[in-house]
């Protein structure tokens, strides 16, 4: 079921307009309001435990805190917003090698529907290019604007270790469907491909964050790989 305006904080809807309107949207208020409404229905499907409306808000907050890094924050605003309107945690467990969630389908609408707001054609491509440069995250760290909504993305993993704990509950809650040998596997590949980057973040800002989320992801895979071990000699 779809939330309702009034069932989220305003700022919520404030915000996508203040983005659209300073990406060059031509189109009014109310047609901006309805895309962002649209949005906020994906965000909030019950499925969704932990890619929702919370973690829509907190990368919407740390590219706020890391704005002054970027040269088109407002193009940077709405590729979170698309970064993961489209999703299904099917295909992210099919595609683990991959990681991230369907940002190819998520840049397709984000496209179109800015294209039908009347973002220009650049603007529009651009914010399509940002949400498939963290299919993998692992952008060009000299994509200034990249960098920072990869680190924006990724900030969950240097969280306090009982949010940590909740982020990782939250994610197995959207897998709960699949098999524990299976998701075991592909939470493993996906912990230790980020373990192998030389740097998580790429931002001066998100360069802080390294180290706590290396030890919460060090803790995490010494974890996997224990029940991984139990569950193979059970």
């Amino acid at each position: 079921m779809g939330v309702l305006t009034s069932d989220a904080p305003q700022w919520f809807l404030k915000s996508f307009v203040r983005s659209a309107v300073g990406a060059g949207a031509t189109a009014d208020t109310e047609a901006i309001e309805d895309v962002g409404q649209k949005l906020l229905d994906r965000w909030s499907d019950e499925h969704r435990h932990f890619h929702n409306l919370r973690h829509l808000a907190a990368v919407l907050h740390r590219v706020d805190q890391l704005a002054e890094e970027t040269h088109e924050p407002d193009l940077v605003r709405l590729a979170a917003w698309y970064h993961g309107a489209v999703f299904s945690s099917e295909k992210k467990v099919a595609e683990a090698s991959h990681g991230g969630e369907q940002s190819t389908a998520s840049a397709v609408l984000a496209h179109d529907e800015l294209t039908d707001l009347g973002v220009p054609p650049r603007a529009a491509d651009r914010v399509a290019a940002l949400v498939n440069a963290i299919v993998r995250h692992a952008p060009d760290p000299a994509d200034f604007d990249a960098a920072v909504l990869n680190d924006a993305d990724l900030a969950m993993l240097a969280a306090e270790p009982q949010r940590y704990k909740e982020y990782k509950s939250a994610v197995r809650a959207e897998y709960a469907h699949i098999p524990t040998d299976l998701y075991l596997k592909a939470r493993i590949r996906v912990i230790e491909r980020l373990l192998a980057r030389k740097s998580l973040f790429l931002s001066p800002m998100g360069a802080a964050w390294e180290e706590p989320a290396r030890q919460n992801l060090d803790m995490e895979l010494h974890r996997l790989r224990k029940e991984q071990r139990k569950l193979d000699s059970a």
